[in-house]
């Protein structure tokens, strides 16, 4: 059986990883995300996950990196994870007034086999308007300073969420469906695992 090294801190995308049967180590990987919208939401994504990606794969001589990066992406720009609280309750307020897009990149490297694989996925997002205490009340509750937007939807933030068109899991952090695909393309069934 070949390991599986998450190269993410995210405890939604452990969760996700346990909750689908597969045992995995962390690598946390020391890169720096970009946030400027240089290219399109799916490029930069899919380039940060490749170098938390290529991160964890200097640090061990075998097995099989996942490592994933999302954003909401909402009038032209990514949003990432709020720095504080004052960012957190202006872009939470921001998109629940719109549908907005969240997106996550992922990226599996097989090193003993030398492959990669690279996909992207994402799903529209429909709240309700939020007030200021709706904000301020969802913030003692819950921590919006790990989470892209600034919200949790398989948490209490699944309070604000009208409607989803496409994967829900991409939301939490990790789009299962796509995740399992790729896996069985290098050749590893979660099935089997």
């Amino acid at each position: 059986m070949v390991d599986i090294i998450l190269a993410s801190k995210s405890k939604a995308r452990a969760e996700l990883l346990r909750q689908i049967g597969l045992d995995f180590k962390i690598c946390i990987p020391n890169v720096k995300e970009e946030r400027k919208l240089t290219s399109s939401p799916e490029e930069i994504i899919v380039s940060n996950a490749l170098a938390k990606a290529e991160y964890a794969a200097r640090e061990f001589e075998s097995g099989i990196i996942i490592a994933a990066d999302t954003v909401v992406f909402s009038e032209n720009r990514i949003i990432g994870k709020p720095s504080d609280l004052s960012e957190a309750h202006s872009t939470l307020k921001a998109i629940s007034q719109r549908p907005h897009w969240v997106y996550s990149g992922l990226v599996l490297i097989d090193i003993s086999k030398g492959l990669r694989e690279t996909s992207y996925e994402k799903t529209e997002i429909f709240m309700r308007e939020l007030s200021d205490k709706d904000i301020e009340d969802y913030f003692k509750r819950v921590n919006p300073l790990d989470k892209a937007g600034g919200f949790d939807i398989q948490g209490l933030g699944a309070i604000f969420i009208r409607r989803i068109d496409g994967c829900f899991y991409n939301v939490v952090g990790l789009p299962l469906f796509r995740l399992v695909e790729m896996l069985d393309r290098i050749g590893c069934s979660v099935l089997l695992n």
